[in-house]
């Protein structure tokens, strides 16, 4: 979908992820490294559609605000 580099010059994927409750998160995904330290983003979305619309509408500057405001994805 997305691939950025942040700040510190690592490189992330960014893909839509769901929740099993409904909810849809920007998820960043350590190109090199422990993807455990994956990461997500809350996505104000009604359903699944408007959801990836906004994810591949974002550019670079906003998909690093949603990676600096992100937390840790739980196992």
């Amino acid at each position: 979908m997305h691939r950025i580099e942040d700040e510190a010059g690592e490189t992330w994927d960014v893909v839509l992820g769901r929740e099993s409750w409904g909810a849809f998160f920007a998820l960043f995904i350590p190109r090199k490294g422990d993807v455990d330290r994956a990461r997500k983003s809350l996505l104000e979305a009604r359903d699944q559609g408007e959801a990836l619309r906004a994810l591949i509408a974002m550019d670079r500057d906003e998909l690093l605000e949603l990676l600096r405001n992100s937390v840790a994805k739980e196992k």
